[in-house]
C-alpha cells in the first residue's frame, strides 16, 4: 500500500496543529509509521486518501454499531441538520432519547446531555461531591475517565496513593483528593477509604475497562465494591462511556448484577455524534441545576443533529435484540482466530471479549489490571499492527485499546482478517 498523501497531509498537519493530530494516541507514535488520513467511511471499510481500503474494527472508537453510513442514522441527521445546526434552546427530541435511555436502566431516572464522555464524567464527579458533601474520589489505575484535571493522575510508589498529576499544567492542588487503587484488587480500595480525610464523594471505574485494552472487572470484585460504597455513603458510578450499548444493550449492567448509583455515557448514544450523558436516580439528580444548586451547563449539549442520530440508532438497537448475539459471535471468531494464529507461530497471546468489543495482549499470563496489561510487550504489538494495517485491516494504534465489531463487519471480514493475521504473526515469529 501507499500511504503518499498521507505522509503529505500529515507533514502539512503538523505545520499547524500539535503533533499533526487533534487526539494523542492518532499519531500512530506507539505503533511506528504514519496514520493515514481517512477520505471516507463505508459500511465495514475505511478508505484513505491514497485511495486504500481497510476493513475498521474501530469504528470511530466503539460508537459506529451499525458501521459507517448506515442509512437510517444518515437519513435521520440529513433531517435535522435541514431544520437548523443548532438552537441552544430545548428541543422535543432531547426528551425522546432521553425517555428511551431511562427506559432502559433500572437504576436512571434521570439524564443529562453533554456533549463529550470527558464533559459527562466530570459533571458526575461534581455531581457526587455536590450530593455527598464530600471532596475524595476513588478511581482505578488503567481506567480512563478523559482528561479533566481531577482525573489526569498517576500512581506514586505502591499500589494505592493520592494521586499525583501525570500531566504538566494539572496542579497538585486539583489532584490531592484523587485517590488510586488496583482495578480488581478490593484490598487497595479499603486502603484508600482508610486514608481519606475528607470523605469519599464516589468511586468510579470502567466496569469493563477499555483503556488499558479490554479488561472486565469480575463480579466478586463490583460486589465487594458495592459494599464498600453502602457502608461509606459513597457513590458507584460506572463509566460505560465505552461499554454503554456495546457489551450488551445496557453495557455492564445488563452482564453484572451489581448496580452503580450514576452511569456516564458517550458518543455511542448518538451514534458517532459528539455526544455524552450521565444520570442517576431522582434524588440525585435533583441536585442539579436548575433543579439544585450543583451548577451544568453547555450551550451544544443536547444538540439536535446529534440527539436525531442517537435517537435512530437506539431504536434500532432495541428493536433488533438479536444484534448482539451476532456481533458477540463475530468477536469471539475474530479473537479465536488470533489465538490459533498467535499459537501457529509461537507467539504468545491472550484474548477478551465482551459482547461487540474484543482486547488482545502479546502476553503470556492473563491481565486482570493495569500492571498486568503492562507486561503487555508493544514491540510486538507494534509490528503485529503495521503487518495488519499494510494487509488492509485497521486495527486500534495503541496496545491499550479495544477493538469493536459493527453490524456491517461481515463473517467474510472476519475470515479475512483471521487470514491476514495468520500471515502477519508467522512473518513476525520468522524475524525474531
Amino acid at each position: 500500500m501507499g500511504y503518499d498523501k498521507s505522509i503529505e497531509a500529515f507533514q502539512e498537519a503538523y505545520s499547524v496543529i500539535p503533533g499533526g493530530v487533534d487526539s494523542p494516541v492518532r499519531a500512530f507514535s506507539s505503533v511506528g509509521g504514519t496514520p493515514p488520513f481517512i477520505q471516507r467511511g463505508e459500511g465495514g471499510y475505511l478508505f484513505d486518501i491514497d485511495g486504500n481500503r481497510y476493513i475498521d474494527f474501530v469504528q470511530s472508537w466503539g460508537p459506529l454499531i451499525f458501521g459507517h453510513r448506515d442509512a437510517d442514522i444518515e437519513a435521520s441527521v440529513i433531517d435535522a441538520v435541514q431544520r437548523g445546526l443548532s438552537f441552544g434552546a430545548p428541543t422535543t427530541v432531547e426528551t425522546d432519547l432521553a425517555q428511551e435511555i431511562v427506559s432502559m436502566f433500572d437504576t436512571m431516572d434521570k439524564v443529562r446531555f453533554v456533549s463529550s464522555g470527558t464533559e459527562a464524567v466530570m459533571s458526575a464527579l461534581r455531581l457526587a461531591r455536590g450530593y455527598t458533601g464530600c471532596d475524595d474520589i476513588i478511581k482505578f489505575t488503567g481506567c480512563y475517565h478523559g482528561h479533566s484535571d481531577s482525573l489526569l493522575v498517576q500512581a506514586g510508589s505502591g499500589a494505592v496513593t493520592f494521586g499525583h498529576p501525570s500531566s504538566p499544567g494539572v496542579p497538585a492542588d486539583l489532584t490531592k483528593h484523587t485517590l488510586l487503587a488496583q482495578y480488581n484488587n478490593i484490598q487497595s480500595v479499603k486502603e484508600c477509604f482508610a486514608q481519606s480525610q475528607e470523605g469519599v464523594a464516589c468511586v468510579i471505574l470502567e466496569p469493563i475497562a477499555g483503556n488499558m485494552g479490554l479488561v472486565p472487572a469480575n463480579e466478586k470484585f463490583l460486589e465487594e465494591l458495592r459494599a464498600l460504597c453502602d457502608l461509606n455513603g459513597t457513590l458507584l458510578i460506572y463509566d460505560e462511556v465505552m461499554s454503554g450499548f456495546r457489551a450488551c444493550l445496557i453495557g455492564a449492567q445488563g452482564i453484572s448484577k451489581v448496580k452503580p448509583d450514576m452511569v456516564t455515557l458517550g458518543k455511542v448514544i448518538g451514534a458517532g455524534m459528539p455526544v455524552g450523558a450521565f444520570g442517576a436516580r431522582a434524588e440525585i439528580m435533583a441536585h442539579l441545576s436548575p433543579e439544585g444548586p450543583v451548577y451544568q451547563a453547555g450551550t451544544l449539549s443536547g444538540n439536535p443533529v446529534a440527539m436525531a442520530a442517537g435517537l435512530t440508532s437506539l431504536r434500532k438497537l432495541k428493536s433488533q435484540p438479536s444484534i448482539y448475539v451476532t456481533l458477540a459471535a463475530r468477536a469471539k471468531r475474530l479473537m479465536q482466530g488470533f489465538q490459533e494464529a498467535a499459537k501457529s507461530a509461537g507467539i504468545p497471546l491472550e484474548t477478551r471479549v465482551r459482547g461487540s468489543m474484543f482486547g488482545f495482549f502479546f502476553s503470556s499470563k492473563p491481565v486482570e489490571n493495569f500492571e498486568d496489561a503492562l507486561e503487555n510487550n508493544t514491540v510486538t504489538f507494534g509490528k503485529f499492527h503495521q503487518g495488519m494495517l499494510a494487509n488492509g485491516v485497521y486495527l486500534a494504534c495503541s496496545a491499550y485499546e479495544t477493538g469493536f465489531i459493527s453490524t456491517a463487519t461481515s463473517d467474510e471480514m472476519i475470515e479475512e482478517t483471521i487470514a491476514i493475521a495468520t500471515k502477519v504473526m508467522a512473518e513476525i515469529a520468522s524475524k525474531e
